[in-house]
């Protein structure tokens, strides 16, 4: 295992900030400084700062959470970030990213390479959403959408859209794609502004009836359902 992939996951600390301990040459293998090549094997002596790291058994952890408005899906020290938010006593990183002004379901891990496997819309992983919307909601509109829309250059894949039931300005859409903002922005594309924006699904995972600031464990059906999405 590579030194990086080790530091991050003894619980030190991220992955990515163990880099920029490699590349500051804080990190010794052996009594020698590592580089980012540098493997750990059984037994070796991993000291950071000159102080032995202590490696804790590694648990999976998968948890689902419903993000409110305000918090950032951001693992930076900043004041509303998603991980003092929920204060979980492992290390763990949000699954892609909801907005700052969105809210609704977020899926966070420890184990780092599910991340890309997730989030990365080259997978095509279905994600849904219900959106509120300052105006009533116009059929042409709909068809628009679920076709696609060109946002400044970029057109958006086809999509799963549909209109809430005895709602006027409510609608529901699934993507397969992760465009910065893109809800919103194919709404301003036919002049709405979006009121509310609450992801209610990732793949297999469903919000349910968890609330604001609310987060829990995968079930073992869910999770098994999950994996099974994911490329070997």
């Amino acid at each position: 295992m590579k030194v990086d992939k080790y530091i991050g996951q003894s619980g030190f600390t991220s992955r990515r900030k163990a880099y920029d301990m490699i590349e500051a040459k804080r990190v010794t293998v052996n009594g020698k400084t590592a580089n980012f090549s540098t493997k750990v094997n059984p037994g070796d002596v991993v000291k950071i700062d000159g102080e032995e790291l202590k490696v804790k058994e590694f648990v999976p952890v998968y948890i689902a959470y419903h993000k409110p408005k305000g918090i950032i899906c951001t693992t930076e020290k900043i004041e509303g970030n998603i991980i003092d938010a929920i204060g979980h006593p492992e290390t763990i990183y949000p699954v892609g990213r909801l907005d700052k002004d969105s809210e609704g379901l977020i899926l966070l891990t420890n184990r780092g390479e599910l991340i890309d496997q997730i989030a990365n819309s080259a997978f095509s992983h279905e994600k849904e959403y219900i959106v509120t919307l300052n105006l009533p909601v116009r059929k042409q509109f709909l068809k628009e959408i679920s076709e696609g829309v060109d946002l400044q250059g970029v057109k958006t894949k086809p999509c799963v859209v549909s209109l809430e039931p005895n709602a006027k300005r409510i609608f529901r859409i699934t993507l397969t794609q992760g465009l910065n903002r893109q809800i919103r922005r194919m709404c301003n594309a036919s002049d709405y502004q979006v009121i509310k924006l609450q992801r209610v699904r990732v793949m297999n995972i469903r919000l349910g009836k968890l609330k604001p600031g609310e987060w829990r464990n995968l079930t073992e059906e869910e999770l098994t359902g999950l994996l099974a999405q994911l490329p070997a």
